[in-house]
């Protein structure tokens, strides 16, 4: 397999509060190393916070509700289309983002151009995994 390319996508996420909607800038990315994820990076003016998860779960979530416990992701749509909802569940709190459909299907495209599905396995150095848990 050709060497897989890190991706990563801007994004203007709506965070979902009870008194209505905070845009928040945000950061899709996808690192070959570790191919079965990706990473969601939100930013304000003096944090970043980033959560990884599943790169299947994103994919799944722009046709139908998908994930349980920490991260579930849904289609639905509001006032400027077609948006995928993004439930993030902490110890700390809940967060209900929304951020434009077509934005994160042209991220994952890309990702899924970059390494195909069922090819993952192939990028992951199973030996130095074992090495790794093995000297923690």
């Amino acid at each position: 397999m050709a060497a897989a390319a890190h991706l990563t996508s801007s994004l203007r996420l709506r965070l979902v509060t009870q008194d209505g909607a905070v845009h928040v800038p945000a950061e899709l990315s996808y690192d070959p190393s570790d191919p079965y994820a990706v990473t969601a990076t939100f930013r304000s003016e003096t944090d970043a916070v980033a959560w990884t998860f599943s790169r299947d779960l994103l994919d799944e979530g722009l046709l139908a509700p998908a994930g349980e416990g920490d991260v579930a992701v849904w289609p639905c749509s509001d006032d400027d289309g077609e948006v995928v909802c993004i439930a993030l569940s902490s110890p700390f709190g809940h967060a209900l983002l929304e951020a434009q459909r077509h934005e994160v299907e042209a991220f994952i495209v890309r990702s899924f151009t970059s390494v195909p599905r069922g090819t993952e396995s192939e990028l992951i150095d199973i030996d130095a995994a074992i090495d790794y848990l093995l000297n923690r």
